[in-house]
């Protein structure tokens, strides 16, 4: 049996990756899926929806590849700035999530963002819960902080990060680059 919603994922997200969102229509999908264009809709309501899917999914993926990657061993300033390192880097060699600094794009998408993720935290969460947790009890990073509040410190990244034009698109991804440092150091700091 054929999976027609697979098969228009599949082609969108080939089509998305080599031509980019703005250059790809949704004939030029339907045309690479065999299928027709009303057939499209029996499945995504806008080429948007169809992208907004990709990108979450292509996104999820990256980052569980660069956890894979991490020495769990470094300590908790170099381990976070690889990962940051990474994912920005990945952003900036995948036409997919290089969208999300797009502005054609990223004011729908970051919108999108916040809904999925309001309604599934996701792994890189639970991650980087358990590393705190495994961090506080090795003496590595302050056990003053409550884990909610530790916690809290990365997810306003994501705020930051989702708010970038109005705090100027020109100082991404650089300041969040320095907000990790900034926030790490600070938990790392365990003088009392």
């Amino acid at each position: 049996m054929i999976d027609k919603k697979a098969d228009i994922f599949n082609c969108g997200r080939e089509l998305f990756y080599s031509k980019g969102f703005k250059d790809t229509g949704i004939s030029d999908i339907t045309k690479m899926a065999g299928i027709g264009v009303g057939t499209f809709y029996n499945y995504y309501s806008s080429k948007e929806k169809l992208f907004f899917e990709i990108y979450m999914q292509e996104n999820e993926k990256t980052k569980k590849l660069i956890v894979e990657s991490l020495d769990l061993n470094d300590d908790p300033i170099t381990l976070v700035q690889k990962f940051v390192t990474q994912m920005i880097s990945a952003m900036n060699s995948n036409q997919i999530l290089k969208e999300w600094y797009n502005r054609d794009v990223f004011n729908k998408l970051e919108q999108y963002y916040r809904e999925e993720d309001r309604n599934n935290c996701g792994f890189l969460h639970d991650f980087f819960t358990e590393l705190f947790k495994k961090w506080k009890t090795e003496g590595k990073i302050r056990d003053d902080i409550d884990d909610q509040m530790i916690l809290a410190f990365f997810d306003s990244l994501t705020y930051i990060d989702t708010h970038k034009e109005e705090i100027g698109i020109h100082h991404f991804p650089q300041i969040l680059l320095f907000l990790v440092e900034f926030i790490i150091k600070g938990l790392t700091d365990c003088r009392k």
